[in-house]
Formats: structure tokens, C-alpha cells, sequence
């Protein structure tokens, strides 16, 4: 004790009545594990979560989706369970267009081992969600989730950890990024095609692709290399419905250090400027996102990345031209593209896919990763109708 009160008085000597204020620092409280609950990926990346309701007895299920600015509930889940909502004057803006929402206020959801209380749902229509991955949609958890908690989601085990906020040990490797947090993370993201560029994009897990940039983006950098093989033409889905989009690939996209070659990209008109052109060129989704560990920290602005075993996996280069949903339990196909692999097939619109080489499971997502191999044929047994007849398809790679 005398030697340390000796240190003490040494100190006070040497620096006499200063005002020593400015050394004081408060110590942060070191952050705590809450719980930790398993989610399901989804082709294209996205992340489903289950959550129970208020008093609701069923588990409903979210897409985890930092490109979300708050959280949603589905009209038809509304409607289902009688849930009481509020009518407003305000308007959400989504890659599909803009829509008038009610909300669902003071709300509570109930993960395993976690409650999360005072939750403002808006409500929105997600059917053409549910359509396209096979499960039902019931809602979206964006931004008012990430504000609260520090969140790492492990791709390699399928965990999500819930922590709360303060003094937090990241996993030892990767790499901090430092994005702009506002409601969606904005990472400054350097890529090259006809040369190389530097701008900033959404971080967004709930986007099931892998890159992409606007048309206005696309034709004011010139980014997109001329001489290469032209885009082909894809449909995708979003707020507001389906819309079509250019789809190709660039040569590199880095991500902090990462560096990723030939990313298949998608390349869409924004009349309703949600990309926020030109602050922002456009977003990288999950499909790329998902091949790193990653620990979301909204409090302290902080995004850690570590590769995972998914980091090496192959892009998915196949095209086809089909769009294909679940519609009550059958597989339709809901549009083909002109001039392309599944309109020389024979494939029309309304056309239902009965079994894809003898897989008659009628699982969208297995029929999915079907779609997504350019090193074998398909065989499709389709109804039209009321003939079942067989076609033949071999994706072609956008390369």
C-alpha cells in the first residue's frame, strides 16, 4: 500500500494542482451473450429466422434483412391472425416502388431465449416473397433488431448470437469494416470491369443476389465493359412486384481486402431512385455477403468480416430465362424470357413443372439449385393444360 500511495503523491508532485480531468476515461460495461437460435438460408443467400408474435401461438417467419430500415409484418399474416393495425399517411420506398402502410405499434416478438419489446411493425405485402422461396413470408426484421443488440451470424453452423451492447471481443482473423451506419450499413466497396472503380453501397443480407448496380450508375461511369459478352435479360422481385432486370458479371469486387472475381451482377432501371444515385452505385447482397462470419455492431459502427467455408463456393453463372414461383403448393412458371435457353426449349407462360429429373418434390428450392447447374441437362415433365409433356434444358453460363 505505501509504495502505491508513494506513485500517487510522485504524481501530484511532478504535475502540482493541474486539473487531471481529461485522463479520467469511463469504463465500458463489457457486452453479454443473450441467447443464440438457428436460421435457415435460403437460396440466393437470404437468412430466415422464427419469432413468435405477442400472443400469437405460432412461430411466424422473418428474413433477417439489414437493407430493411426497420421491421414488417405481411398483410396476409395480418389478415390471417386478425392482427389490430393502424392506418398512415406514410409511404416505404423498396426497388419495386413506393406504398402507403399501416402499423402494427408497441409490439412484442419472442425468439428463443430472447424478448424484444416496443417494436413499431409497418405492414406491407409480401405474397410474391413467399412465392419465390416456397415458404411462407410473415415478415422482415431490419433495422429496429440490429440497433439494439450486437449480432453475429455463423454461416458454417447456421447460428445466430444475440449479445448486448458494450465492450465486445470480436472473433480472432478477418477484417473491421467501418461503414456508414444511417437505418442500412453503407460500405465504401471498390470494383473493376472496364476499369476500376471506387463508391459506396448498401450492405443488404435481405437482397438474394450477390451485386448490383443501377442503370444510371452503369451508363454515367461506364463501368460495364462494351466488348464482352451482352447482358442477358432476368426477372426479379421486390417491393411493388417483379421488374426486369440486365444480369452479367464484372471482373473483380473486393470487399474490405477480399477480393472476389467475375461476380455475377444485376443491373436494373431505379425510377424510384432507392439506391440513393448518385451517393450510392447500388448494394451487395447475401449471396456474396454469406461466405463470411459476420458480427454486426450498429452501436459502435463497426462490421466484422471473417471467411467462412462458404467463401470459396462457386458463383452461380447459369441462365435460363425461366421464372419459376409456388403458387399454392405447385410450381408455376410465371414467365420466359425472349430469345432465351427456356423460350428455344419450348417452355411457356402458366406452363407447371410436374418434376425436374425425377424429382417430383415439388420444392422450389431444390428445383433452384437444379436451375443453377451449366454442366447438365434437364429434364422437365410439365403440364399444360391439361397434357403432361417432357422438355429438355441446358442452362448456358452468362460468362
Amino acid at each position: 500500500m505505501r509504495i502505491l500511495l508513494k506513485c500517487i503523491y510522485a504524481v501530484w508532485v511532478v504535475f502540482g494542482t493541474s486539473n487531471l480531468a481529461g485522463q479520467e476515461q469511463f469504463i465500458e460495461a463489457p457486452s453479454k451473450k443473450l441467447t443464440s437460435f438457428p436460421f435457415q438460408l435460403l437460396s440466393g443467400g437470404v437468412i430466415i429466422v422464427k419469432a413468435k408474435l405477442n400472443n400469437l401461438p405460432d412461430s411466424l417467419h422473418f428474413i433477417l434483412d439489414t437493407g430493411s430500415g426497420g421491421i414488417s409484418l405481411d398483410s396476409m399474416t395480418v389478415d390471417k391472425y386478425n392482427i389490430p393495425v393502424v392506418p398512415s399517411d406514410k409511404k416505404i420506398k423498396g426497388i419495386g416502388g413506393v406504398k402507403k402502410v399501416s402499423f402494427l405499434n408497441d409490439a412484442t416478438l419472442y425468439f428463443p431465449g430472447l424478448t424484444v419489446d416496443r417494436l413499431n411493425f409497418h405492414v406491407n405485402d409480401y405474397e410474391i416473397l413467399t412465392n419465390v422461396y416456397g415458404i411462407k413470408i410473415d415478415g422482415i426484421i431490419g433495422y429496429s433488431f440490429f440497433v439494439r443488440y450486437i449480432v453475429h451470424i455463423n454461416y458454417d453452423n447456421s447460428i445466430i448470437t444475440v449479445n448486448t451492447t458494450g465492450e465486445y471481443k470480436y472473433p480472432r482473423g478477418g477484417y473491421m469494416l467501418n461503414p456508414i451506419f444511417t437505418a442500412i450499413p453503407i460500405q465504401q466497396t471498390q470494383f473493376k470491369d472496364s476499369r476500376e472503380m471506387m463508391s459506396r453501397f448498401y450492405f443488404d443480407t435481405g437482397a438474394g443476389l450477390n451485386f448490383l448496380i443501377s442503370e444510371n450508375y452503369a451508363r454515367d461511369s461506364a463501368v460495364l465493359h462494351r466488348k464482352r459478352k451482352a447482358p442477358v435479360i432476368t426477372q426479379a422481385e421486390g417491393l411493388g412486384g417483379k421488374m426486369v432486370m440486365r444480369y452479367t458479371t464484372v471482373k473483380w469486387v473486393k470487399v474490405g481486402p477480399y477480393k472476389f472475381r467475375k461476380v455475377p451482377t444485376h443491373v436494373f432501371e431505379d425510377p424510384y431512385n432507392v439506391t440513393n444515385y448518385p451517393y450510392l452505385g447500388g448494394l451487395l447482397g447475401n449471396d456474396l455477403l454469406r461466405r463470411f462470419n459476420t458480427t454486426f455492431n450498429y452501436v459502435k459502427q463497426e462490421l466484422h468480416i471473417i471467411p467462412n467455408t462458404q467463401y470459396k463456393d462457386f458463383f452461380d453463372y447459369a441462365y435460363t430465362g425461366l421464372a419459376i414461383y409456388n403458387v399454392d403448393g405447385e410450381i408455376l412458371i410465371d414467365e420466359v424470357a425472349p430469345g432465351s435457353p427456356a423460350e428455344k426449349a419450348g417452355f411457356k407462360k402458366n406452363d407447371y413443372v410436374l418434376a425436374i429429373n425425377n424429382d417430383f418434390s415439388k420444392s422450389i428450392q431444390s428445383y433452384r439449385v437444379k436451375l443453377q447447374s451449366v454442366r447438365e441437362k434437364l429434364t422437365f415433365l410439365i403440364l399444360r393444360d391439361r397434357d403432361i409433356i417432357t422438355l429438355n434444358l441446358k442452362p448456358v453460363s452468362i460468362l
